[in-house]
């Protein structure tokens, strides 16, 4: 096995008025040609957006995207006519195929609620498909009651056998995400897979042979045979990547 410990300072960072983006992969006008992508994830990216402020429209094509919301809500439409209010624990999945425009705002109270001045934290990742040129799609799930039982929740996976209580499907057969709300002091054991990415959005853990993750840190491990894990003192929630293949 081998690991690869990423700090949180050591990411590309994008500051803008309305966006702290922080990315563990090249993205955008941030160019590392040693760090490309891991395994079959190819975004990584930690945002905070302010409110009333957002992504507007923009075009994606040929990818599986999963968002997966920290605090706040973000507003999620598309030229499909999908529109979706993402908060805490919503598991949601777009795939992009032959193209799509979607946008993202800190604005739900266009579409519910009372104005609000927080911010929302995200995190949004994106995994190539098994087929390109496939139709456009959607899904959302509420996974709130999986998570408040502990241990690592199925968020999003296209593998064939053993994932079918996935909560949502993904377009990548070799690709299951996870994630954990875990108590200070729970422990959880990570999949044993060909590639296994762990990120920590907030919360501090500890892994076996690797030592400790603070918020913002990731770790990247090849030939991962489940390694034992535990949540620091105020507790963590993570995000867990099994892959068992990998771009060329």
């Amino acid at each position: 096995m081998s690991t690869d410990l990423r700090r949180s300072d050591e990411r590309f960072a994008t500051r803008i008025s309305w966006l702290n983006s922080k990315h563990s992969f090249s993205f955008g006008g941030h160019y590392d040609p040693a760090n490309i992508h891991f395994g079959l994830l190819l975004v990584n990216n930690d945002d905070i957006v302010s409110a009333g402020s957002g992504f507007e429209t923009h075009p994606h094509r040929d990818m599986e995207i999963v968002t997966w919301v920290l605090s706040g809500s973000l507003v999620h439409q598309d030229s499909e006519g999908h529109t979706g209010v993402l908060y805490p624990g919503l598991a949601q999945r777009m795939s992009a195929g032959t193209g799509i425009l979607h946008s993202e705002k800190n604005d739900s109270w266009r579409v519910t609620g009372e104005r609000h001045d927080d911010p929302v934290h995200f995190v949004q990742m994106w995994v190539v498909p098994d087929e390109r040129g496939i139709r456009p799609g959607y899904e959302q799930l509420d996974i709130n009651a999986d998570l408040e039982r502990g241990g690592l929740v199925t968020v999003a996976s296209g593998r064939r056998a053993g994932k079918a209580d996935a909560a949502i499907q993904i377009r990548q057969q070799d690709a299951t995400l996870y994630a954990a709300r875990l108590a200070p002091g729970e422990k959880v054991t990570l999949p044993a897979a060909p590639y296994v990415h762990v990120f920590v959005p907030v919360g501090r853990l500890e892994v076996e042979g690797s030592g400790v993750l603070a918020a913002g840190d990731s770790l990247r491990l090849a030939a991962a045979d489940g390694q034992r894990v535990s949540a620091g003192s105020d507790g963590a929630e993570i995000l867990v990547w099994e892959m068992h293949a990998a771009l060329v």
